[in-house]
């Protein structure tokens, strides 16, 4: 063992426990996986694609569902081989298997209690077809993954739901999800070529192939036979016939697609509609080929206010004849929670009870159809009884597509921002149901008197012009009696969503298990029947997830609902939404945010001391404090904003022994010795040769700690040079901050980058000045990344009060060359500051060099030459600050051709992160290093000197500062190099 391993027990819940919870993992599932299970799959599938100890089960236990089911195994396959073998396994050994994408389910459809296969992982990619006519997408890709490759040729999948930037296309197609605007017209079920899937059985069926039907019937003679005897049964009932177009007139997604059998004319047909909203139960969706849609560019939107809920709903007619492409809702408790939202106003929080808004979208080809609809948008809200409670509300149209984006932010966060308003220690439910739209305000009025009547006071949202509404309802299910509350609420809501109004259980989220036993209320016992055989004839051994859309259970619904332990308060408010992984570096190494949350609330269920928690403690260190990159954009995808990155260098705080903080705390005292050292160190690193430093560091590693030493990586950059540019302060129109790690660590090429910021200000017109004692300060991040607060404190101080010397008081802008260091010192030094000094930061104005670059040097500097093209890598500290654009302005001065990869995304080294666990950059880039590499380019330009060393180390590429770029580019031929 390393001579410094941190304790588990200071990673131990030190908070109040609740006694141990009623659905907490029992004590004898605490090894993991059993035997032969265990030894079984491993021998067949292999040791890295099986996922066996407690802390695997546990993480995946839990989806965006008031349910949690924990798995026997967790199984991650890389091809159809491999789900193959899986259900040919779970067949022999009579065995359950369910199929796990993103875990965004709202109805524990993404849980199972015995296999739980992971296809989300190896499954991703989107291949563009006819000019973007269509789409080949893998089932793992998440729609704004696929949306983001279409949108180049003008294209957009018809399905949009809220949740576009985590869901994955498969668990859309297995849900039948639709969205905002996909309406009946535009969802899976309408907008699907083709299909590829796995049956039960183990039988691949490409449902494009011309010679389908003869493979299938080849395969399964008996399937092929059965599918259609079901056809020409549900064909011989009129009365049936006419019950299933019914149903589908508006939006349903509550059991199968019985409709399939009437559209299909062969049994591929029938099965390809059967495979939309299966939710996994008739076998894995492992390609689909969409036909697109146009993306109309041209948006005008309004955001309307009503004085109540039924008042908004009576206008939601006028706006869908009117031609608007979505009309959302939002009541008075959806908006006041969205507040915590970033950019949504702060005055909603006082908008009076019932006030609800109607977020109203035209979207147009052309500016005379935009012209058109806005003027009929206009007329129609002089006649409406709009209201104006609250000063930011504007009620009119507007094509600020900032303004538009913030609407629409608001809305999306809708489950997210309410959830994350409840009550703590509550569990949220979500409910989606569908009523004939021209019955939407009836259905309003009476969904607000039962819900008074039991109790709640829900929050409601929807997809008004299709008449679909969701409500939220939040109860304590660790408290028998709250759960009856809500088991008696969702006996009289279906009978009345049925009974009054002959609407959809489930609109657009699919079955689940919370509406399974309402099934046959809405569909009847003949047309139910008919789904139990279609699920027989299919899977005749109830392999494929027993009981997400059939079970006979009446109480079903109440069945594995999760208690939500308190845990520590940044989070606390989480859903667990999975709207975090897709941003999260590690998701495919170790752990997401929301996976590091639920195992810290199974900690919390737990007695203290007991096996299972002894078991999580023991994998929490690596799994999800060590390797979090800390680089927190997990808290901008979050719609309430939690940092997990911020949790985990709590964490890490919580780990250092006293003598670990006051070393910490010594070396920020004497960081000017520390830096010159490190160049040393660095240029000494140099002439020994990689290989050598590499071994030696490995050896430290494994001495004292491998998250205390870095590992020395073959590309590292040699050491810069001590001396900084000549620049003088009198004429100087900012103060140039060159951070520590561009004075240690030296750029690819003969013109360093202090020089080149230096000589591009010069020429602009714009000079800068480095003050003379910049050596020895630091923006704090190496101490705030690794939770050294005594050491952050010291550093945040010094550089604050140096900065307000240096720029006069604030009088001139301080320009920061790394954009970790331009985030560290305009943001996150702020909560280290003393009282006065928090005073002076209040009174700087720092900018990143790529901003200053953009905005002030760019408009007065000449480029003699240019590259042919330039691949980018955006920083996460840029994501933060909200510069990507200014990266992107200064490349396309340097190249003709800028490429930003569509994965791009944190690299995590986070500073020294990828040198102490290199494992964690190369999993992150995985995706955008194989797109780098796949061809040639020019210039490969970032933002900052150790994310340009992780690009290195993943890519072989030699990535370097846009502004070197610049420097070259704006350089007179006839000077030579800066001086």
């Amino acid at each position: 063992m390393p001579l410094l391993e941190p304790d588990p027990d200071a990673l131990r819940p030190d908070g109040h426990r609740e006694a141990p919870a009623a659905d907490r993992v029992p004590e004898d599932r605490a090894g993991g996986t059993p035997e032969p299970l265990r030894g079984d799959l491993i021998a067949l599938l292999g040791a890295d694609k099986v996922l066996t100890r407690i802390s695997d089960l546990v993480r995946y236990a839990s989806d965006a569902s008031p349910y949690r089911f924990v798995p026997r195994v967790v199984v991650v396959p890389e091809d159809i081989d491999d789900v193959s073998a899986v259900l040919s396994y779970a067949h022999g050994k009579g065995r359950e298997v369910v199929f796990r994408a993103a875990g965004t389910s709202l109805n524990g459809q993404a849980q199972g209690e015995d296999i739980l296969v992971d296809v989300r992982r190896h499954w991703t990619g989107v291949e563009v077809l006819d000019g973007g006519a269509r789409a080949r997408i893998a089932p793992g890709t998440t729609v704004a993954r696929a949306n983001a490759a279409l949108a180049r040729h003008g294209r957009v999948l018809g399905p949009d739901p809220a949740s576009a930037i985590a869901c994955t296309v498969g668990g859309v197609v297995a849900n039948n999800a639709s969205g905002m605007t996909a309406g009946t017209t535009r969802n899976s079920y309408r907008t699907l070529a083709s299909l590829t899937f796995v049956l039960p059985t183990g039988t691949v069926v490409d449902t494009a192939e011309p010679d389908a039907d003869d493979r299938l019937a080849h395969a399964e003679p008996v399937l092929c036979a059965g599918l259609m005897e079901l056809k020409a049964e549900i064909e011989s009932d009129a009365g049936l016939v006419a019950r299933i177009r019914a149903k589908y007139a508006i939006k349903n997604t509550n059991g199968y697609r019985l409709d399939a059998f009437l559209d299909g004319s062969t049994p591929v047909e029938i099965l390809r509609g059967l495979m939309v909203g299966s939710e996994g139960t008739f076998g894995f969706i492992s390609e689909v080929v969409f036909d697109t849609l146009p993306l109309e560019r041209r948006v005008s939107a309004a955001l309307l206010f009503f004085g109540s809920l039924p008042a908004a709903a009576a206008a939601v007619p006028l706006f869908t004849a009117a031609g608007a492409s979505a009309v959302e809702l939002m009541d008075g408790n959806t908006l006041r929670a969205s507040v915590s939202v970033e950019g949504v106003p702060g005055d909603w929080a006082a908008l009076p009870g019932p006030t609800t808004a109607l977020l109203v979208e035209f979207r147009a080809p052309d500016e005379a159809t935009q012209d058109a609809y806005e003027a009929r948008g206009r007329a129609l809200l002089e006649g409406l009884p709009l209201v104006s409670p609250v000063p930011s509300v504007a009620n009119s149209f507007t094509r600020d597509q900032r303004i538009v984006a913030g609407y629409w932010k608001a809305r999306k966060a809708f489950v997210t921002a309410v959830g994350g308003a409840r009550p703590s220690g509550t569990t949220l439910i979500t409910e989606d149901f569908a009523v004939p739209p021209e019955r939407l305000a009836e259905a309003c009025e009476a969904l607000l008197e039962l819900q008074t009547r039991h109790g709640f006071d829900a929050a409601v949202a929807g997809h008004a012009a299709h008449g679909n509404l969701h409500f939220l309802l939040a109860f304590d299910a660790s408290e028998p009696a709250d759960v009856e509350r809500y088991a008696a609420f969702m006996d009289e809501f279906c009978r009345l969503t049925v009974e009054r109004f002959d609407g959809s259980l489930k609109a657009e989220h699919a079955t689940g298990r919370n509406i399974a036993p309402f099934l046959e209320l809405e569909w009847g016992a003949g047309a139910t029947e008919l789904m139990w055989r279609t699920k027989r004839l299919i899977d005749p051994d109830g392999v494929l997830a027993p009981r997400v859309v059939l079970d006979r259970d009446p109480r079903a619904h109440v069945r594995g609902l999760k208690t939500i332990p308190r845990v520590e308060a940044i989070a606390d408010p989480c859903i667990e939404c999975g709207f975090c992984e897709p941003t999260c570096p590690s998701q495919d190494l170790t752990t997401t945010p929301r996976q590091r949350i639920v195992l810290r609330r199974e900690m919390m269920r737990q007695p203290g001391n007991s096996a299972v928690e002894e078991g999580l403690l023991e994998a929490y260190g690596y799994d999800a404090v060590d390797t979090c990159a800390g680089d927190s954009t997990c808290k901008l995808a979050c719609p309430v904003g939690i940092d997990t990155g911020a949790l985990m260098k709590e964490f890490r705080h919580a780990r250092h022994s006293p003598r670990e903080e006051k070393t910490a705390a010594l070396a920020a005292r004497h960081f000017r010795a520390l830096e010159a050292s490190a160049r040393l160190a660095v240029a000494a690193a140099d002439r020994i040769g990689s290989r050598r430093i590499t071994s030696m560091t490995r050896a430290a590693r494994r001495v004292v700690r491998p998250d205390l030493v870095p590992e020395w990586l073959p590309r590292m950059p040699g050491a810069a040079t001590s001396a900084m540019p000549a620049t003088a302060r009198v004429g100087a129109v900012a103060v140039y901050y060159p951070a520590c790690v561009n004075r240690i660590f030296a750029g690819p090429g003969d013109v360093s980058l202090a020089r080149a910021v230096v000589a591009v200000s010069e020429r602009a017109g714009k000079p800068v000045w480095i003050p003379d004692d910049v050596k020895g300060t630091c923006c704090a991040t190496i101490w705030h990344s690794k939770g050294y607060d005594a050491g952050n404190a010291v550093m945040a101080n010094r550089v604050v009060e140096a900065a307000w010397g240096w720029t006069a008081g604030g009088r001139l802008p301080l320009v920061v060359d790394a954009s970790s260091c331009t985030l560290g010192i305009a943001r996150e030094v702020v909560p280290y500051l003393t009282a006065d000094n928090r005073e002076l930061h209040a009174g700087l104005t720092v900018v990143d060099s790529l901003v200053w670059a953009a905005e002030e040097l760019l408009p007065h500097l000449t480029v003699h030459r240019v590259l042919g093209s330039a691949v980018l890598h955006p920083t996460c500290s840029m994501r933060h600050l909200g510069d990507e654009a200014q990266l992107r302005a200064v490349a396309e001065a340097c190249a003709d051709e800028v490429v930003v990869p569509d994965d791009a995304g944190c690299c995590a080294f986070a500073g020294d992160r990828g040198m102490l666990h290199r494992e964690l950059t190369e999993s992150a880039t995985r995706e955008e290093a194989a797109f780098v590499t796949s061809r040639d380019f020019d210039a490969h330009l970032s933002a900052n000197r150790m994310c340009e060393v992780g690009m290195d180390h993943v890519t072989g590429r030699g990535y370097y500062s846009a502004l070197l770029a610049l420097e070259h580019a704006t350089r007179p031929a006839a000077k030579g190099r800066p001086g």
